[in-house]
């Protein structure tokens, strides 16, 4: 297997001193990159890394992403914690690609992801590129689909990621058409995403959308303004599962708020709107597990497009554990 899995380095746990635990950095455990883990001992995160952007590359984006967890981490740190006191975060470093061996990698991610959930954690992976559902979702399906569980998968993208992998081999723009092909009569493909930009998928995804039986709605119509018939779509798809995986890809926020990722645009959604659907998602009571994918340290001005997927992982957590 060529993939890697390097433990976290505590130096990025940094933040302004404080005699009591006031801020995130007080509060993570960096913990050695060591299957099995320990059993759960009330409610618990398990912050997971993937320093990977080889799906990227194979889809003609920019890479830059395999730093992508490294500068979550650091922006996370320094952020007022209120979450409950007794909520255990436990960071169990990277998984790396090494040698374009980006399969090997998923391999590693999904047993991690598996065994994260079994002894009851909540996962919070890091990316890395969007090539990680895949892996992410694999892991998932091999906890629920023993206990005859059925999940939906919720995509806050501009992309549909539903490209064909090229000569046999996936990317970062072929993840949920991948899951999709692996959908089984016991395990079905559920898929909503939100934010979906014309401009940014050609016709024939769309028609594959369509035949695989995706949700989507796209930016014209996934506005504040219009948060009655988001909130209805979203009670909709929960409905119809027993649990739920967010995924959120940082290019789907507005330029302005989100330059630093693999494909900007400006015509994205905006952090208010993204932000009250984790609440409403925190709140539905399935969710299982979340990723943050695609941040591009290389070309973040300010570090804002860190800091504002940081501040997306807190607001989720908030909400999920309040």
């Amino acid at each position: 297997m060529t993939s890697h899995h390097l433990p976290t380095d505590p130096a990025l746990w940094t933040g302004r001193p404080s005699e009591v635990p006031e801020y995130w950095y007080q509060k993570v455990s960096c913990l050695p990159p060591q299957l099995p883990v320990n059993p759960s001992e009330g409610k618990s995160v398990a912050l997971l890394g993937y320093a990977g952007d080889e799906g990227v590359g194979r889809n003609r984006g920019r890479t830059g992403a395999a730093k992508g967890p490294e500068a979550i981490r650091k922006m996370l740190a320094p952020l007022a914690y209120h979450l409950p006191e007794d909520l255990q975060i436990a960071d169990y470093g990277d998984i790396m690609t090494l040698d374009e061996a980006m399969e090997d990698s998923h391999a590693g991610i999904s047993a991690w992801v598996y065994k994260l959930l079994d002894v009851g954690h909540f996962p919070v992976l890091l990316g890395g590129g969007h090539d990680l559902a895949l892996a992410h979702a694999q892991g998932i399906r091999e906890y629920l689909e023993p206990k005859n569980k059925t999940l939906g998968i919720i995509n806050l993208d501009a992309h549909f990621d539903l490209r064909k992998p090229v000569a046999g081999k996936g990317h970062s723009g072929s993840p949920f058409f991948q899951l999709a092909e692996a959908a089984t009569p016991k395990f079905p493909f559920h898929y909503l995403c939100l934010g979906i930009q014309k401009a940014s998928n050609p016709p024939s995804l769309f028609a594959t959308a369509k035949e695989m039986g995706v949700h989507w709605m796209e930016m014209d119509q996934f506005r504040l303004s219009n948060w009655g018939e988001i909130s209805s779509q979203l009670d909709q798809f929960c409905g119809k599962v027993d649990q739920l995986y967010l995924t959120l890809d940082m290019d789907g926020f507005a330029a302005p708020y989100a330059l630093g990722v693999s494909a900007p645009s400006p015509m994205g959604f905006t952090p208010e709107l993204a932000f009250k659907v984790f609440d409403h998602l925190a709140l539905s009571g399935k969710l299982i597990s979340m990723d943050v994918v695609e941040l591009n340290p290389r070309f973040d001005s300010d570090h804002l497009t860190a800091k504002l997927a940081a501040r997306a992982i807190d607001a989720l957590l908030n909400k999920l554990f309040q």
